[in-house]
């Protein structure tokens, strides 16, 4: 098992003509804040990566190091769409017999990659409780450094979605960001790995499927949304070595210009790419996971 770290991530996602995450209680408009700052919340990150893992037939999966492609039972979805929790409760078994060392070496923590790397909400029940509550990577929300613009057309249909009035088209059913560039935050907290029964390769592999993340689970309203970069910054030690922050405010982006207006292109962006010598000399390693 590889030995694990306390990380700090960062992601810089850009969007061009998509929407990166729609919001179900606006009917799918690009979330926005009162701001008029974009957001993409962390369940919609991690459902990229958790979708982008669950089919074993892919050629992403099967490009993936044997360790990982040649091991697939190890790396199941739990979260997965349209789950029954009663079946989740028969795979557990009868948990009450479990000390926590037994649980964590049952079959059914050792199945499911993403109960390990997130933590759940189906162990949070009964005897279980003391052993999953919260995962050893979080995602934070992320947030576009300047207000984003919402383009809205409808959407025709030659085979017709409506009878009568307005046959064939969806109207302002198409809403994309025409142009945002947002900073997510993520964390590696090696603290709860006893709880989950995370290992240094499952994090290996979350290194191997945040690049992809985008790329390979394109949809019609999400066509181009870019990781342009994925910071992934080692600590000296298990406790941290430097704070989160001074990290995150020294690989942000900055706005050109008048930062409360829309941008339209990437080069309306002060890109940052390195971190400062006084950064540097205290964490152990630096790495951008797009350039691997």
């Amino acid at each position: 098992m590889n030995e694990m770290k306390r990380a700090t991530g960062l992601l810089i996602i850009e969007a061009v003509n998509s929407n990166p995450n729609g919001d179900p209680d606006r009917e799918s408009e690009p979330r926005q804040r009162p701001n008029g700052c974009g957001e993409i919340s962390p369940v919609s990150f991690k459902r990229k990566l958790r979708d982008l893992l669950e089919d074993k037939e892919t050629p992403f999966f099967k490009s993936l190091p044997e360790v990982f492609s040649g091991n697939p039972n190890s790396y199941w979805i739990l979260e997965s769409r349209g789950r029954d929790r009663k079946q989740i409760t028969k795979e557990m078994g009868d948990t009450k017999k479990y000390d926590e060392s037994e649980f964590l070496s049952s079959e059914f923590v050792r199945k499911y990659w993403d109960a390990r790397v997130f933590g759940n909400t189906f162990l949070e029940e009964g005897a279980a409780k003391g052993f999953i509550k919260s995962g050893v990577v979080q995602f934070g929300v992320g947030v576009s450094i300047a207000p984003i613009r919402i383009v809205r057309h409808t959407n025709t249909n030659k085979a017709g979605v409506q009878e009568g009035k307005n046959a064939g088209m969806a109207p302002l059913a198409f809403r994309i960001v025409e142009h945002g560039v947002y900073a997510m935050p993520f964390f590696v907290n090696p603290n709860y790995a006893g709880k989950t029964g995370c290992t240094g390769n499952d994090i290996e592999l979350l290194k191997l499927l945040i690049p992809k993340a985008y790329d390979l689970t394109r949809s019609a309203v999400r066509p181009d949304v870019r990781i342009r970069h994925a910071f992934y910054i080692e600590h000296k030690d298990a406790l941290g070595s430097c704070p989160d922050y001074l990290l995150f405010e020294a690989l942000t982006p900055s706005r050109y210009g008048n930062p409360g207006e829309p941008s339209t292109a990437w080069s309306d962006y002060e890109a940052k790419d390195k971190l400062p010598e006084s950064l540097a000399s205290r964490i152990e390693s630096f790495t951008d996971l797009m350039a691997l």
